[in-house]
């Protein structure tokens, strides 16, 4: 299945994607796309639906973050050995670990605002994003993906100057408020497969500036996943987004960066 969230920031109702590519309303069988939602029997619930019998969204509907609230929004960096390369810095030997506030959360196609306007350094980050369904707390990296509910694309937006100049703490240049497009769906599970060799791409106006592959992770999902419910509970809900392939502004010789009016566009195999 494919989940989205469609309407006005603030009010968003539930839907599905069917197999010809239309919108279906879910309001009458879940809230949100929340937690609550999420869950094995929830999705087995949904998964059962006559799609074609649900009522169908007419016209061209705006959609926002395909995940509602999530308790956590964790990010982990450096996680692709090619782009470890391109930033100089060695391949860790465990997962960074840095948040993303939730309230930078925005829909797939909204504007994206500059940090401030003394923002000079505002960069993009095509990433997978692994949704949560199940609590997780100590589990193995076997299990793992039991956990998992599904899979999304995430920009990971970047102001740099904040991240790595301003007495570097990653979180601060990491949460703007925009600075977490996602969607436009997440994808459960089933329908995805294998995440370890996904192909993933990200242009700005046009221009391809990433191309690269989920393969070349140096911690594939299930390892995050297991090696972040040692030292948090994953919640149902919670959102992990899980580094990027070369090809973002800090690495271009010379380093390039976002400038109001500028386009991206990405997107992941399968998602």
């Amino acid at each position: 299945m494919k989940l989205v969230r469609y309407g006005k920031p603030g009010k968003e109702k539930p839907g599905l994607i069917d197999a010809e590519g239309k919108l279906r309303d879910l309001s009458a069988h879940i809230k949100d796309v929340n937690g609550e939602a999420l869950s094995p029997k929830s999705l087995a619930k949904l998964g059962k639906l006559k799609t074609d019998k649900l009522p169908l969204v007419k016209g061209k509907q705006r959609l926002g973050s395909c995940v509602a609230t999530p308790p956590k929004f964790v990010a982990i960096g450096l996680n692709y050995s090619d782009h470890a390369k391109e930033s100089n810095m060695p391949i860790p030997k465990e997962p960074v670990v840095f948040s993303k506030w939730t309230s930078c959360l925005s829909g797939p196609n909204d504007e994206v605002m500059l940090a401030s306007k003394d923002s000079v350094k505002t960069d993009w980050e095509i990433e997978l994003g692994i949704v949560i369904g199940t609590q997780a707390r100590h589990v193995s990296k076997k299990d793992a993906l039991e956990c998992v509910a599904g899979y999304c694309v995430i920009n990971d937006v970047s102001e740099r100057e904040y991240q790595l100049e301003r007495d570097p703490q990653w979180d601060k240049g990491k949460g703007f408020d925009t600075y977490g497009p996602t969607g436009p769906w997440m994808v459960t599970k089933d329908e995805v497969g294998d995440v370890k060799k996904l192909s993933m791409w990200l242009d700005v106006n046009g221009e391809r500036m990433q191309t690269g592959s989920t393969k070349t992770m140096i911690f594939d999902p299930a390892t995050i996943v297991s090696f972040l419910s040692k030292i948090m509970t994953l919640m149902p809900g919670d959102l992990i987004t899980t580094g990027t392939p070369p090809g973002v502004g800090l690495g271009q010789k010379p380093p390039r960066y976002l400038k109001a009016g500028d386009v991206m566009t990405l997107g992941i195999e399968k998602l």
